[in-house]
């Protein structure tokens, strides 16, 4: 299976929620152009990989980003200045019936 074309990311800010905030669990924002160029969609289930372990959050295009940065919220594992990759998370290929 060809590997998946997903350049570093810079995080560039870390937000960490507290029980009752309304906007809560593991979140990454970038620009639309970096999602385009990873074939995401806002609203899509991702995973970051990021120096220690991978993690899946929900991806949100923020176009006041600066090219090349992210932002992410509730991720384990992931500090800012640290580089990371966002991939799809469902695979390309349809998968084929057992039948």
């Amino acid at each position: 299976m060809p590997e998946e074309y997903s350049p570093p990311l810079r995080v560039v800010g870390f937000v960490a929620t507290r029980r009752g905030d309304p906007d809560r669990g593991p979140e990454v924002r970038m620009r639309q152009d970096e999602a385009e160029r990873r074939l995401l969609r806002d609203g899509d289930l991702v995973r970051i990989e990021g120096p220690r372990r991978q993690e899946f959050a929900v991806l949100h295009v923020d176009d006041a980003l600066p090219r090349g940065a992210a932002v992410v919220r509730d991720v384990a594992g992931v500090a800012p200045s640290e580089v990371v990759r966002v991939r799809k998370l469902e695979p390309s290929e349809p998968r084929r019936s057992l039948s």
